[in-house]
C-alpha cells in the first residue's frame, strides 16, 4: 500500500480508494498488536483486484493471529478458513473444518445454503 499512497500523505483517508481504506483500517487494528482480527464482510464492497489483496493479507496473517470473519460467500470461506460456523438465523447450525462443512455438510440446512437452495 506503500507505493500506492506515498506521494499522498496529507491527503484525508476519505480520499483512499475503498479497497485501500479496508486495508489501512486493517494496518490501523494491527498497530495495537491483537490476539483476535474481527472481519465483517471485509471485502463486500471491494473490486476483485481489492479483494484478492485483503484475502492474500488475512491468509498470511492467520498463521498469528486469530481470524474471525463474516462472509457470504461460499467460495471466499473456501479460499481463507480453516474452520466455518454456519449459523441461520442467529442459531448455529453446523461447525468444523470447512472440507466438512462446505464440502460434505451434515445438516439439511446447511446443504440447502451451500448448494444454493435457500440464502
Amino acid at each position: 500500500m506503500w507505493e500506492e499512497v506515498k506521494d499522498r500523505l496529507q491527503s484525508p483517508a476519505s480520499k483512499l480508494s475503498i479497497g485501500q481504506q479496508q486495508r489501512l483500517c486493517l494496518a490501523r487494528g494491527l498497530a495495537v498488536e491483537p490476539e483476535i482480527i474481527l472481519g465483517d464482510e471485509p471485502t463486500s464492497a471491494l473490486d476483485p483486484i481489492s479483494s484478492k489483496n485483503i484475502e492474500e493479507k488475512f491468509a498470511e496473517l492467520k498463521s498469528k493471529y486469530t481470524i474471525v470473519m463474516v462472509t457470504h460467500s461460499m467460495s471466499q470461506a473456501r479460499r481463507i478458513a480453516d474452520h466455518v460456523i454456519f449459523m441461520y438465523f442467529g442459531e448455529i447450525v453446523e461447525h468444523g473444518p470447512v472440507s466438512q462443512v462446505l464440502q460434505n455438510p451434515l445438516q439439511e440446512r446447511t446443504k440447502e445454503y451451500v448448494f444454493g437452495k435457500i440464502s
